[in-house]
């Protein structure tokens, strides 16, 4: 029975995209089978991992409308066992489209329910917001990875978050568990940086993956030649620490 692991975070530019498309990569050379789910109408996790967003006719929007199944939108990448169900910038117009349906928030969570079983890991990576597009993501998750930078605004929106989590918890999900909060972003020159790690550390113990993903300038190129780290730079520091995130995670879960 697959794992669903929605990545969230309502702050933008907190390494959500990077760790999805990482954490999924890293899985897959560990030969778990992953699915990607991009649920952000950016699209970075599709370019990112070298899916042109404008060829993209079945996707995430597709699938939140029902008028396409799962297994129609998957396509398969380059990275080894790692499949994508892609987004497109139509995926703007579903928090609008979805208000007036009924059930508006289980429509990702059946939609997956076909699919669940094919798969290891789904990750999903989240948009920006805590619109219906991440709420349709939690409700449909079994747990949540929340990125956090390791800079001076870290914990800022962090109880928003978490309080969004309770409420999905209480009223649509009762299932979903908090993965980890995964510190990304780390600077060890950078007295802040390690301030920030002291002090989500000391406010969350235990919640805190042990793994801490390390500013790389290799982990920002990757993205623009269409590839994860694993695919471009397997030597690197960000594919070391990916790589030992997907080792936790499995671990965690055996």
């Amino acid at each position: 029975m697959g794992k669903i692991i929605a990545i969230a975070n309502q702050k933008g530019g907190v390494g959500k995209t990077t760790t999805s498309i990482n954490l999924a990569a890293s899985l897959g050379v560990l030969e778990k089978k992953v699915l990607l789910i991009d649920a952000d109408p950016q699209a970075n996790a599709t370019s990112g991992i070298g899916i042109d967003v404008e060829s993209v006719e079945i996707g995430t929007y597709q699938l939140l409308e029902h008028s396409n199944t799962a297994k129609e939108a998957i396509i398969s990448t380059e990275t080894p066992n790692l499949d994508i169900i892609p987004a497109h910038i139509d995926l703007v117009a579903i928090e609008i489209e979805l208000v007036d349906k009924d059930e508006r928030e289980y429509m990702l969570k059946k939609a997956l329910k076909e699919i669940k079983d094919d798969y290891d890991y789904i990750l999903i990576d989240c948009a920006p917001s805590l619109g219906l597009l991440t709420l349709n993501a939690l409700t449909a998750a079994d747990a949540v990875i929340i990125p956090i930078q390791c800079e001076y605004f870290a914990l800022e929106g962090l109880g928003k978050l978490l309080n969004t989590i309770k409420s999905v918890q209480k009223i649509h999900n009762p299932e979903l568990d908090i993965e980890g909060l995964l510190l990304t972003m780390y600077d060890s020159r950078l007295r802040l940086s390690n301030q920030v790690v002291e002090e989500v550390q000391k406010h969350f113990n235990d919640m805190v993956f042990d793994t801490i993903i390390q500013r790389n300038v290799k982990l920002s190129e990757a993205p623009s030649y269409g590839e994860s780290i694993i695919n471009y730079d397997a030597s690197s520091k960000g594919a070391t620490n990916y790589l030992s995130l997907a080792k936790e995670i499995i671990n965690k879960n055996s």
